[in-house]
């Protein structure tokens, strides 16, 4: 007798998950989906809190196939996953945290929406529990799009649905010299390549829970790791991505995400030593990748403490972050009629920092926001001067024909 292939493998890397484990995998034999159509992996990554047990007991009396892997501690979330996935049989694999549950009905809708529109990628909605959960993305349901059409780009957690199919062709793996942003790593990889990603706003399929005890499968650790995921991630989208626009907006993500906030509010807590140090981590990869199509991109307080950490002014930057850890507004300076909007942030017009006007211009989208500004500019009326030179040129024509 042949075994059917199921339709998704559910991989759960599990450690020192207890009691958070027993709802998640209460979530999982919960799920609508035929249980013959799913198998779960579960490897317990040298736990010493019942985990491996409770697991062992969940294989002997779900209703579908459980597969049970114990291992000594590996370090980090990466290698279970790959584990995991190196035993999967199911047309789509999705990582489930421990500590984290299904949605009723999670796997049905997602794996119903893959394939009805053919994606390689489905997103399901995630909400938080006692902890914030990425929500840009969710604005509506879509059957197909991209990373560059959409947010996508701001939700890199593994928690997703992917074709197993995509994952063998290329090879794809968690990287386990990542102590953090593995998955970031792995999703954005998967978008890129993916023929197409959905997403599933209409229904909650993921819920992200924070525990009360701190201890999560990814750690947090140093900001020296922040500084090598934000290299990873650059250097994975520069190798697949060609220089230009497209390269320049997912680029957003790495430098708003992962490095901007080590110029934030910590900074100012930070030793000088620990300061100097970011500077340098940061330089070669400014030196690579920060370009006039990613700071166009960013907000003015944004762009504006990357443009210091660019040019390595540690002196200036930090009167930046004291002001925008204050909440201050900064004024607003109108000029050209209103057509263009600089916010006074620290060092403005400052001759002795030097800083262009230009990184204090505010791009329409945060300009509107500002009394008496007026959207367009030069291109708006060289627009309406060419439309009007084609309206008169027309209007002669047609005298002529007459």
């Amino acid at each position: 007798m042949t075994v059917a292939q199921p339709d998704v493998s559910v991989i759960i890397g599990a450690y020192e998950a207890m009691p958070y484990l027993i709802e998640c995998l209460s979530s999982v034999e919960a799920q609508t989906i035929d249980p013959e159509r799913i198998e779960v992996i579960a490897v317990d990554d040298g736990s010493t809190d019942g985990t491996g047990e409770y697991l062992e007991e969940f294989a002997e009396r779900a209703p579908m196939h459980v597969l049970v892997i114990r291992q000594e501690n590996s370090g980090g979330p990466s290698g279970p996953r790959n584990v995991g996935l190196g035993k999967a049989t199911g047309r789509y694999v999705f990582f489930l945290d421990a500590d984290d549950r299904l949605g009723p009905e999670a796997l049905e809708r997602m794996v119903d929406m893959a394939d009805r529109a053919g994606t390689d990628v489905v997103l399901g909605k995630v909400e938080g529990v006692n902890r914030s959960a990425p929500k840009s993305m969710w604005g509506k349901t879509v059957e197909r799009t991209d990373v560059f059409s959409s947010n996508i780009k701001f939700t890199l957690s593994a928690q997703k649905l992917f074709r197993r199919e995509l994952l063998d062709r290329h090879g794809m793996r968690f990287d386990e010299s990542l102590f953090t942003g593995e998955d970031a790593l792995f999703t954005m990889e998967a978008y890129l390549r993916a023929d197409g990603v959905s997403v599933v706003a209409d229904h909650t399929c993921y819920y992200l829970v924070g525990r009360d005890d701190g201890k999560h499968v990814t750690k947090s650790g140093s900001y020296t790791l922040r500084f090598d995921s934000a290299r990873a991630l650059m250097d994975l989208i520069a190798e697949l991505v060609p220089a230009g626009g497209r390269r320049d907006q997912l680029m957003i993500r790495p430098f708003l995400v992962t490095l901007l906030p080590q110029f934030g509010p910590k900074y100012l807590t930070d030793s000088e030593e620990i300061r100097r140090h970011k500077f340098e981590l940061a330089k070669p990869l400014m030196d690579t990748y920060w370009t006039e199509g990613v700071a166009q991109r960013l907000k003015v307080h944004e762009r504006l403490r990357l443009h210091l950490v660019a040019e390595q002014r540690p002196e200036l930057l930090l009167d930046v972050v004291k002001f925008v850890k204050a909440k201050k507004q900064a004024a607003a300076l109108l000029e050209k009629k209103g057509r263009r909007v600089y916010l006074a942030y620290p060092h403005f017009r400052d001759r002795a920092a030097g800083i262009p006007d230009s990184v204090y211009l505010a791009e329409p989208r945060e300009a509107r926001a500002f009394p008496g500004y007026r959207e367009g500019g030069v291109d708006t009326f060289v627009r309406r001067a060419v439309r009007k030179a084609r309206r008169v040129l027309t209007s002669r024509e047609v005298r002529q024909a007459a």
